[in-house]
């Protein structure tokens, strides 16, 4: 996975390795060609929550998978949304403000913003048992 990955790369990915072309997509999804179309090359806001359900359906993808739960984050990333589930918890959201603050003042350099996302990626990253 890309971390710089957006919404509509992510879904055109997904659709052509399921060989749908882009009308076939959403023809089956109900999905108007030429406002999709503009979701995909990142021109328009894409959908959140309960209407990701026709992208669901169409790219084969199970709800609470790795894939639904990618989706989901970069659906709310690409329409410049923070994703209910931070913000349902009432700690995390509270420490957004000076995270964006920091970002805003561009007191993270990109180096430190490179680092910052790794540590945290290894932070998530499934423990591997050794073998012996």
């Amino acid at each position: 996975m890309n971390h710089n990955e957006t919404f509509g790369q992510f879904v055109r990915e997904r659709r052509l390795s399921l060989d749908l072309g882009l009308r076939d997509f959403c023809d089956t999804a109900g999905l108007d060609p030429g406002n999709y179309s503009k979701i995909e090359r990142g021109l328009a806001k894409p959908p959140t929550g309960e209407k990701l359900e026709p992208y669901r359906l169409t790219l084969k993808i199970d709800r609470e998978s790795e894939d639904d739960k990618e989706l989901q984050r970069l659906a709310f990333v690409s329409a410049g949304k923070i994703p209910t589930q931070i913000m349902s918890d009432k700690e995390l959201a509270g420490k957004l403000p000076v995270l964006f603050r920091t970002l805003e003042e561009g007191k993270l350099t990109d180096e430190a913003l490179d680092k910052l996302y790794e540590m945290i990626r290894e932070a998530h990253r499934p423990e591997v048992e050794e073998c012996e």
